[in-house]
């Protein structure tokens, strides 16, 4: 993308201005932006050496990576390579790290502390999942967390390592609406309250497996292929606070803040440790399929290294660990179970997606098809899903909604400019796109302006319902008179 502001022999003194305003678009993102990781389980028989994993991460770009265990190969491998690295105690041992100090300890010297720093241990999971382990671990979890908090303490690692354990969206009793979002009541007096005080108090976070598969696969017939895929769609208003959401993936992890919230939790973040789409499934597992993953994990790259919170938490800079790095052929259950991964057992990729900012801003917008959509989010559009687009295609502008009238229209115009930040310089009376002088107009001057300075983020061209997304330059839309500020990385263009 930045080789288009320049040419060969060019340099920053004679950067253009739009150039300039990209560069620094780009460098305010990358400060608010979240971070991407992947896990590495390895319940197969066919994987390649852990050494040979550590170098497929690095040449990926990949620096997080989340582990199930403390494997000793899988440790030393990692040592030295700048990877952080997030460690797991299994549900398994939950028992003994609640009960005894000492097993703690010894768990935490020989585990932890025999390998760090030079193998960047950075967060430890404490079980996974647990609220669902058929062993009935859930009443020795928060003890465990704090036996393994103290033997952090015992060896002076606590300021850099942090300790919360991972949660499935089951824990909710409610996610729709995501302001309606709480948790189960036989949860909340044993469990969750004492680990959410847990976490207050040691400054963790809480770590959330969140997966809108499940939640598409199960109601494909009322949630939009597109609303799960991050693709662009109209939004579903929350009934409870009137926020639009844009994305499965944002309603759901917005239900857990407000469940946070619900029980005066409200300044706890939270990372999400699992995530992802299978590239195959059964005949049952709607959605599964080779496309929907690409379009799912590439858009959700793009949306999480271009920052922007959720719409509850605007500011949250959101932690996301990509399952999985690979596909695993010994895990049980139903065939998506072992096609998750990113890459086959012989380091080829299952798709081609964006895992870092370099790459984001090298392929521009993340589509699933290469053109953006708008479509209903409550019925969905049937389509096959998508892959991740490469091409100039997925470019995408914003037009005022002449429909929402001038009244709402102006409003939206006002904040656009205003509190936004919009670049409203040349509608103004002396400015060159100030004819045609209409608000609908100066409205899609403003709003575009909005909306390609927030990198084109699903959510930055609604204002509710007073704009919408075209695929083409709106000079050849069915509204030829908009005025327009057609892209930073272009000079400013009116029709």
């Amino acid at each position: 993308m930045l080789t288009l502001c320049f040419s060969h022999n060019q340099s920053m003194e004679r950067l253009t201005f739009p150039c300039f305003l990209l560069l620094l678009f780009i460098f305010a993102f990358a400060a608010d932006a979240g971070s991407i990781g992947v896990n590495y389980g390895r319940i197969a028989n066919n994987l390649p050496p852990a050494p040979k994993v550590v170098q497929l991460l690095k040449s990926q770009g990949l620096e997080k990576v989340k582990l199930y265990d403390t494997d000793p190969t899988v440790l030393k491998a990692l040592a030295g390579s700048g990877i952080k690295v997030v460690v797991d105690l299994p549900n398994e041992q939950l028992y003994l790290a609640s009960k005894t100090s000492s097993f703690a300890n010894n768990w935490v010297q020989k585990n932890i502390v025999a390998y760090h720093p030079s193998t960047q241990i950075y967060a430890i999971a404490v079980g996974n999942e647990v609220f669902v382990d058929p062993n009935n671990t859930t009443n020795y979890l928060v003890p465990a967390m704090r036996n393994i908090q103290a033997a952090l303490v015992k060896f002076k690692l606590d300021s850099s390592i942090k300790v919360s354990s991972p949660i499935a969206l089951s824990a909710l009793q409610n996610s729709y609406p995501s302001s309606a979002g709480s948790f189960k009541q036989e949860l909340i007096e044993p469990v969750i309250k004492p680990m959410l005080e847990f976490l207050r108090e040691t400054g963790s976070y809480l770590m959330v497996n969140a997966y809108p598969f499940f939640a598409y696969s199960a109601n494909a017939d009322v949630i939009s292929l597109d609303y799960a895929l991050f693709r662009n769609n109209s939004g579903v208003v929350d009934s409870g606070n009137g926020l639009r959401y844009y994305s499965l993936f944002d309603a759901q992890i917005d239900a857990v803040f407000a469940a946070m919230s619900a029980l005066k939790y409200d300044n706890i973040e939270l990372t999400v440790t699992e995530t992802g789409w299978p590239s195959k499934g059964d005949e049952t597992e709607t959605g599964a399929g080779e496309e929907n993953a690409a379009a799912y994990n590439g858009n959700l790259v793009r949306r999480i290294l271009t920052g922007g919170g959720t719409p509850l938490r605007p500011k949250a800079e959101i932690e996301v660990f990509l399952f999985a790095l690979f596909n695993e052929n010994n895990k049980p259950g139903p065939t998506s179970e072992r096609n998750y991964g990113l890459f086959y057992p012989t380091e080829e990729k299952v798709y081609d997606i964006p895992l870092t900012m370099a790459e984001v801003t090298q392929q521009g917008p993340v589509s699933g098809g290469g053109k953006s959509q708008v479509t209903n989010p409550v019925k969905g559009s049937g389509g096959s899903g998508g892959t991740v687009s490469t091409s100039s295609s997925g470019q995408t502008w914003c037009v005022a909604n002449g429909k929402a009238g001038n009244q709402r229209l102006q409003a939206a115009l006002d904040y656009a400019c205003g509190e936004g930040g919009a670049d409203c310089s040349q509608i103004q009376p002396s400015g060159l796109c100030y004819d045609p002088n209409t608000v609908e107009a100066h409205a899609s001057f403003a709003f575009n302006s909005y909306y390609q300075k927030n990198g084109r983020r699903m959510g930055t061209c609604d204002f509710q319902g007073a704009a919408y997304v075209v695929t083409q330059p709106p000079s050849a839309s069915s509204s030829p008179s908009h005025s327009f500020y057609l892209s930073l990385t272009n000079t400013t263009h009116c029709a």
